[in-house]
């Protein structure tokens, strides 16, 4: 401490650089201080530091890391409490710039696996960003003394050093009951479960946080389980779907969209107070959509798509500008070659001529005139062949109801099981396919050529998220707006630091497929952290949370004219 108070008055009124000189580790009386990066100036980019509170300073409780997802909990716990006492920190550091920022990258309402607090059974250690005082380009030493041994300690004394009993035993006991539910999910087959009382529209189409006096869910007497869950008196109760092909069907505005939102986030856990604490889906679910004028590379969409006009070959498909209905038929496809066990679709963020294809117009237009398989015509050899199942948000076609194992009508917010009724339309008017595919098909799995991705690097071999939905390479963006399921500026930063791993990485790993390269990451975070993709694990890891597979795949099957063989 006395000796990092000598370097702030020695650089005090010097040129801002020579915050250079105080990089470096300082021991506190109860935790200890890293300088990992200090600014090159007061308007750039805030320094990072770490604070490590040894076991010494704060009680590791042995339970809190007896499961991963445990620590998970507790470590996101942490990071709002500090979040909050930064909030409220009334330290006043002041300065030009950035002078005297203080933030750490807290979470939302979604309970993911970050870097802003990390905990073993050795110590607590919290990553933070600052601003580093200066008068313009001056240091100023007097403010940045009131922002180490003023602000800092205090935000740790209303956080860490304040942690709450009664909150902890809450979050880990949230985390076993979320254990409890995925492992009843799996041990019943079904694909997502919706706890009664559940509250799933959000405040607006910006907000995470949910919507006052909305209409809580209520299953259908025909889908509702009950079972036990940990730390609760009364068993819980809600709607359980089953693998298979699912329908939601209804009016416009009943509620349709609100629910499938709430499964495709559903892949992440929330926490208590949310409204979805209670509604879990498979976490290998992939919400597929149209998405026209995104690039494709080498994507085997042949199981949808044949016989194009051009003669463009559809095993391996490439184009850097494709249509709603290749596109399409590509995220499915990628989907499955990533892992996926479920789609989750919207019918208004769909192809028509890709979802469905009518009676009439099959009569105008021949078969052997039309490329476009659709997939009505092969969601039942998903299901029966791959084992893959389908969640279908579907107003306006009955062509569903044939082959629909569960088919779910939204009225006036409350779900309404209408399987049943579905099935007697559906025999009452049959829908015939002509020469209907007998088989789904196959997809490729392709492996990445990372040199070219290296080579779009340039000489600062520089990858960057730019907000949650874009990262350059170099000189390319990558649009993610429209691969729905990120939820975090942290995940696409994570995205970020894995690109650039692959492209350094390029000489050693030049063969494997991407899924092959989706395992290595997943092995990798579970073996090092988040922090396994930079050279030094002892620094400051950056503020990265942990994204899936699947968005990471999304990433790299997004990078313009990347080769993909």
């Amino acid at each position: 401490m006395k000796f990092l108070q000598q370097k702030l008055k020695q650089v005090d009124g010097k040129s801002y650089k020579a915050y250079k000189s105080i990089q470096g580790q300082y021991y506190f009386s109860n935790f200890n201080l890293h300088i990992d990066y200090v600014q090159g100036d007061p308007f750039a980019a805030p320094s990072k530091i770490r604070l490590v509170i040894p076991k010494k300073y704060q009680t590791i409780d042995s339970e809190w890391l007896e499961t991963e997802r445990r620590q998970t909990y507790i470590e996101d716990h942490m990071a709002r409490r500090v979040q909050r006492a930064v909030f409220k920190e009334n330290t006043l550091v002041k300065g030009s710039g950035k002078s005297g920022m203080m933030a750490i990258d807290g979470p939302d309402q979604a309970i993911l696996k970050r870097s802003a607090v990390q905990l073993t059974d050795e110590a607590v250690t919290i990553c933070m960003s600052v601003g580093l005082p200066a008068n313009g380009r001056r240091i100023n030493g007097k403010e940045a003394d009131k922002l180490f041994f003023k602000a800092l300690p205090s935000i740790l004394q209303h956080s860490i050093f304040d942690l709450k009993q009664t909150e902890l035993t809450s979050a880990l006991h949230l985390a076993d009951q979320h254990d409890a539910i995925r492992q009843k999910m799996k041990e019943e087959g079904w694909i997502a479960f919706i706890a009664n009382g559940s509250v799933l529209p959000r405040k607006s189409g910006i907000s995470t946080k949910p919507l006052e006096g909305a209409v809580p869910f209520q299953s259908p007497n025909e889908n509702e389980v009950t079972f036990s869950i940990p730390h609760r008196d009364e068993p819980i109760s809600g709607m359980a779907i089953h693998k298979g092909i699912t329908l939601i069907v209804g009016g416009g505005f009943h509620g349709k969209s609100t629910l499938l939102e709430a499964l495709e986030l559903g892949v992440y856990e929330h926490i208590a107070g949310d409204g979805r604490e209670y509604v879990l889906t498979d976490p290998h679910s992939v919400k597929v959509r149209a998405e026209d004028g995104r690039s494709i590379s080498k994507v085997n969409i042949s199981p949808f798509i044949n016989n194009l006009p051009n003669g463009s070959e559809t095993s391996t498909f490439t184009t850097e500008n494709a249509s709603g209905s290749t596109s399409q038929a590509a995220n499915v496809m990628e989907a499955l070659e990533a892992g996926a066990s479920t789609l989750l679709i919207d019918e208004d963020t769909s192809a028509t001529n890709f979802m469905i294809r009518d009676e009439r117009m099959q009569q105008l237009v021949a078969k052997d005139k039309e490329p476009i398989t659709p997939f009505v015509q092969k969601v039942k050899q998903l299901r029966d062949e791959l084992d893959v199942s389908t969640v279908l948000v579907m107003g306006g076609s009955g062509d569903y109801f044939d082959i629909a194992d569960n088919v779910i009508m939204m009225d006036r917010y409350v779900p309404v099981n209408a399987t049943d009724r579905a099935r007697q339309i559906a025999e009452q008017h049959p829908v015939e396919w002509p020469n209907a595919s007998r088989s789904f098909g196959t997809w490729t799995d392709r492996t990445v050529i990372t040199q070219s991705i290296k080579s779009k690097l340039g000489k600062k071999a520089k990858v960057q998220a730019k907000g949650r939905h874009t990262v350059m390479v170099g000189r390319d963006a990558i649009d993610l707006s429209l691969v729905e399921q990120i939820v975090d500026d942290s995940q696409t930063r994570m995205v970020a630091n894995m690109l650039k791993y692959m492209a350094m990485h390029a000489p050693f790993r030049e063969n494997l497929t991407l899924t092959e390269w989706l395992d290595h990451f997943e092995k990798e975070i579970k073996g090092k952290g988040l922090s396994f993709t930079q050279k030094d694990q002892e620094q400051h890891p950056g503020d990265l949370a942990m994204p899936r597979r699947f968005e990471v795949a999304a990433a790299i099957n997004r990078l313009r004219q990347i080769k993909i063989d």
